[in-house]
């Protein structure tokens, strides 16, 4: 990332975000700096549609793109190829089994990238609000060994997707299907999936306003949510 331009800096009033009209242009969507990653600031970020991302030793920094990536549970796209992997039932599929383990393998170096943006503060941060009920993950396991899975954040009705990592071929998508289905089922409106990606956009994946994304946000994080440990009703 390139050095932080004039943006607000937090002060210790964790629901002190700025609008997000504030969000520069460039770098795309980047709001503000500093504070910290505690569970309230944590929370009260993704109410309103805002989340971290930085590279330790940088400066926390907090992003509300324009537009914004989305899967409506109901629109996820299934391909021929991944529902022949689910008709083999090739994997076994929890979740809440093993959040510490999920997030340390999507904090793992990946092929021509360099490092992780998912450093020890932000893996502390996420296993926090999971003991805490707030943070989830969805696993793939294949021979009772881990080889895919995501997490995310569940405020109300609306899964704020984190990151996901495979080790054999289709593990992540097979947990994001599994997701979506429970989600479906437990009526929640939608999973944020932050950024465009052509993986994401190949299963359903869309980009909608900010302005949009914020009005759905307003009507369903407030809603009745599911806090504490997840189980799939397929398992």
């Amino acid at each position: 990332m390139s050095a932080v331009p004039a943006i607000a800096w937090l002060g210790p009033d964790v629901e002190a975000f700025p609008p997000l009209e504030h969000a520069l242009a460039d770098p795309p969507g980047l709001l503000a700096a500093g504070g910290d990653l505690g569970p309230g600031r944590l929370l009260a970020a993704y109410r309103r549609g805002i989340f971290p991302w930085y590279e330790e030793p940088q400066p926390i920094l907090w992003w509300s793109p324009d537009p914004r990536a989305v899967l409506f549970p109901d629109e996820l796209h299934v391909p021929a190829s991944l529902r022949r992997t689910l008709r083999r039932r090739v994997y076994e599929v929890t979740a809440d089994c093993c959040f510490g383990r999920v997030i340390e393998a999507c904090a793992a170096p990946r092929a021509l990238a360099d490092g992780t943006w998912i450093g020890a503060a932000m893996r502390e941060a996420y296993v926090e609000l999971h003991r805490r009920g707030h943070a989830h993950s969805i696993e793939t396991w294949r021979d009772g060994e881990l080889v895919g899975g995501l997490y995310g954040i569940a405020i109300g009705r609306v899964f704020f997707g984190e990151s996901m990592f495979s080790r054999a071929d289709d593990a992540s998508k097979v947990a994001l299907v599994h997701l979506a289905g429970q989600l479906r089922a437990w009526d929640f409106a939608l999973i944020d999936c932050q950024q465009h990606t052509p993986h994401l956009a190949r299963l359903g994946a869309r980009c909608i306003t900010r302005s949009r994304f914020r009005d759905i946000l307003d009507v369903n994080v407030g809603a009745t949510g599911r806090v504490g440990s997840w189980r799939l009703e397929s398992e």
